[in-house]
């Protein structure tokens, strides 16, 4: 009986930790032109990425044309790899794409910007990427995101 029970404690103790850790999602803050928001992840999955919730919803903030977007991430994003995402228009109106990935444990902050006088941003991410991946139709394999973060900005 002692082996038995020696044996459910770890599995007990896996159990709760998996109930109470609902609601305690990383937040992410978001920052621009003077004013801020903070947010949970709009989508957030196990590390293997099988099991996945859409628990936040994605924040909004207006900026003026030409503000940087900074981002600030808690230690459970940033001992982590993370992937800052931008979506942006250029002065002349292109739309255009960048990411900017960051190692475990290198860092807590970043300043999205665009390229060139009078962009506008219109959407940031923050990526944590899982332990899954897919192979696109190139044969290149690509990580699966298990949480993600996100801000719309609006003029």
């Amino acid at each position: 009986m002692r082996l038995r029970l020696a044996a459910l404690l770890p599995c007990a103790a896996l159990v709760l930790a998996g109930c109470s850790a609902s609601g305690s999602e990383p937040q992410v803050t978001f920052y621009t032109d003077g004013e801020a928001a903070e947010t949970e992840p709009f989508k957030y999955c196990n590390v293997q990425v099988s099991e996945c919730e859409e628990i936040g919803a994605v924040a909004e903030l207006a900026s003026r044309p030409g503000r940087p977007v900074q981002i600030s991430v808690p230690s459970e994003v940033s001992e982590t790899p993370w992937v800052a995402r931008i979506e942006y228009l250029t002065g002349d109106g292109e739309l255009r794409e960048k990411a900017e990935f960051f190692s475990s444990g290198t860092q807590h902050a970043y300043t999205a910007t665009g390229e060139g006088p009078g962009y506008q941003i219109l959407v940031v991410e923050v990526q944590q990427p899982g332990a899954a991946y897919v192979v696109d139709e190139a044969g290149n394999p690509e990580l699966l995101m298990r949480a993600v973060w996100s801000l719309h900005v609006t003029a």
